[in-house]
């Protein structure tokens, strides 16, 4: 092996199988790794299949290697840039008494009786 791997690496490898829980890709002739199906890609991936087949060429990063049981944990997913997220909206701050807005009607019967009162 001409290079030596390191965790955080970012390379070009070659799928060499494809499970229902990710991808073997292949980083040399004597090291492949494994990229889980939450690795694939930013968000949720049902069929592995429809994102991944054999023999495409794909850049992954090696999240880590465990060199005692020569696994590489790899990730496609690192080497993408996140999908911008909406917007969430700002939740409203809580109405105050004087404020019109939703009242129980238990609230507002006080304000009802008072008003059939006056109109008396």
């Amino acid at each position: 092996m001409s290079e030596k791997l390191t965790e955080g690496q970012v390379l070009t490898g070659k799928v060499t199988g494809v499970q229902p829980y990710g991808a073997f890709v292949a980083l040399n002739d004597q090291v492949q790794g494994l990229v889980h199906i939450s690795e694939l890609t930013h968000g949720f991936v049902k069929d592995i299949n429809e994102h991944i087949a054999v023999g495409d060429e794909v850049n992954v990063k090696i999240l880590s290697i465990d060199e005692e049981k020569n696994k590489y944990s790899l990730s496609i997913r690192a080497t993408e840039e996140a999908p911008k997220q909406p917007q969430q909206r700002k939740q409203a701050a809580p109405a105050q008494q004087d404020e019109p807005g939703f009242n129980t009607l238990k609230d507002k019967l006080g304000e009802w009786l008072k008003q059939s009162e006056q109109n008396k």
